[in-house]
């Protein structure tokens, strides 16, 4: 089921899938994440063309908790700063690793890592579409703070164009019965038509709107996402955007009883510091869950669960 796949896109996993990742991830927390030294021996690469805090460190923290050795390849210290290619950089880190983990801006690296490489390829974050670990802890922290996911209803609001966490999450809402997906952003971010497309395609209630006070007095869960200035093909474009939505403590007092807040981080202004030490925030403990649930997914990947 698991056994030395790639993961690119949220998009190859069924909820079976899912849900046995889940279930790894439940055994791994009760054991408070000592699972012995399964990967001990095996060595992990990380490829980091983007900068990345949560990610690359959870990723690293969660190689070295089952025993795995860890690379980091620095592209401004590599090669790549002479002008190797990304081809060539990770033909290497497949000769010399069991597990590669990539970050790239650039849509498609991962697949391409993929094809490039015998060994399994993670993505952990490529162009503006498919962000699939993410989404996994997402959706983990979900079932975990509410005890499912199907029949709730969410909300995500932010840049629903350019955020790779908005869409990967999206996509990966579609995997279970979600009673309402409500899709908060100004005009100029929509989601992509192909999001749209799947999202219809699979029968999904949508509520399309930039009214976000409304949204919050209809959801279970509201998933903030940060504007992104480094994803914008125009500065201008950015600028009309930005700052769109601010979610505070007294926008909360509004939201329907028992809301928790989740963002991916990082944030810059659209998440308040107010809401940090309310019952509504909940994107500490998303953070904090990436370590077991990427556990979890190298372990089965490499065949030690």
């Amino acid at each position: 089921m698991w056994k030395f796949r790639d993961v690119i896109s949220i998009l190859d996993f069924t909820r079976e899938d899912l849900e046995h990742l889940f279930s790894v991830t439940d055994k791994t927390l009760e054991r408070s994440l000592d699972v012995g030294r399964p990967l001990d021996g095996k060595i992990v690469a990380t490829a980091f063309i983007e900068p990345s805090t949560r990610t690359r460190l959870s990723f690293e923290a969660a190689a070295k908790k089952l025993g795995a050795d860890v690379i980091n390849l620095e592209p401004h210290l590599s090669s790549m700063a002479k002008g190797e290619s990304l081809t060539d950089t990770l033909r290497m880190l497949d000769d010399y690793a069991d597990l590669i983990v990539i970050r790239s801006p650039y849509e498609g690296s991962a697949k391409h890592a993929a094809d490039v490489c015998e060994h399994p390829v993670i993505n952990g974050g490529d162009g503006s579409q498919h962000h699939p670990t993410q989404a996994m802890i997402d959706l983990y922290t979900i079932r975990s703070l509410k005890g499912r996911i199907d029949g709730l209803e969410v909300g995500v609001v932010g840049d629903l164009k350019y955020g790779r966490a908005a869409s990967s999450f999206i996509y990966g809402l579609t995997k279970f019965n979600v009673k309402r997906i409500w899709l908060i952003s100004p005009e100029p971010l929509s989601p992509r038509p192909e999001l749209m497309d799947r999202l219809r395609s699979m029968k999904v209630d949508i509520v399309k709107t930039e009214d976000l006070e409304e949204a919050i007095e209809n959801v279970d869960i509201l998933y903030v996402t940060r504007i992104q200035r480094e994803r914008f093909p125009d500065p201008a474009e950015y600028e009309k955007v930005k700052g769109s939505y601010v979610i505070t403590k007294k926008l909360l007092s509004r939201a329907r009883e028992g809301l928790k807040v989740l963002h991916p981080l990082p944030r810059v202004d659209e998440l308040s510091n107010d809401v940090d030490d309310t019952p509504y925030q909940a994107y500490f403990i998303q953070a904090k869950l990436g370590v077991p649930v990427r556990m979890a997914l190298m372990g089965l990947i490499l065949g030690a669960f």
